[in-house]
C-alpha cells in the first residue's frame, strides 16, 4: 500500500528545482558579498588612540599608526603589547561584521566553509 503526501510535500520535482534555484542564487549573493567585505577596511586603535590599525576584509593589515609619544625604548614591550590589542580588535571587528553580513544572506543558517 502506497501512501501519498499531501501537495506540495515529498519533494516533488518541482520543489526541488526551486531549492536548486534558491541555493544558486544565496550562492552568488554570498560570493558578491565576500567581494564587496574583502574590499571594505576596519580600525580599531588601542591605548587611547596611542596606536591605531586598518585591516580589510581579507584580514590583512594593511595601516599603523603609532603616536610619537608612545614610542619608549625602555619599554618597546609595552608599544608591541599596543599594537597586538590594536590589531586583535580590528581583526574580529572584521570578523563580527562578515558574519553579520553572511547571516543575512543565509537566514542564520551555518554553512559549511564559510
Amino acid at each position: 500500500m502506497k501512501s501519498r503526501l499531501p501537495k506540495g510535500y515529498g519533494g516533488g520535482p518541482s520543489n526541488m528545482n526551486d531549492m536548486i534555484k534558491q541555493a544558486q542564487k544565496m550562492q552568488e549573493l554570498m560570493a558578491q558579498k565576500q567581494e564587496e567585505l574583502a574590499e571594505r577596511t576596519f580600525e580599531a586603535s588601542s591605548g587611547g588612540g596611542a596606536v591605531s590599525v586598518t585591516v580589510n576584509g581579507s584580514k590583512m593589515l594593511t595601516d599603523i599608526v603609532i603616536k610619537p609619544e608612545v614610542v619608549d625604548p625602555e619599554d618597546v614591550e609595552m608599544l608591541s603589547d599596543l599594537i597586538i590589542a590594536a590589531v586583535n580588535e580590528a581583526l574580529r571587528t572584521a570578523d563580527e561584521e562578515t558574519n553579520k553580513e553572511m547571516e543575512s544572506i543565509t537566514g542564520g543558517v551555518q554553512l559549511p566553509g564559510m
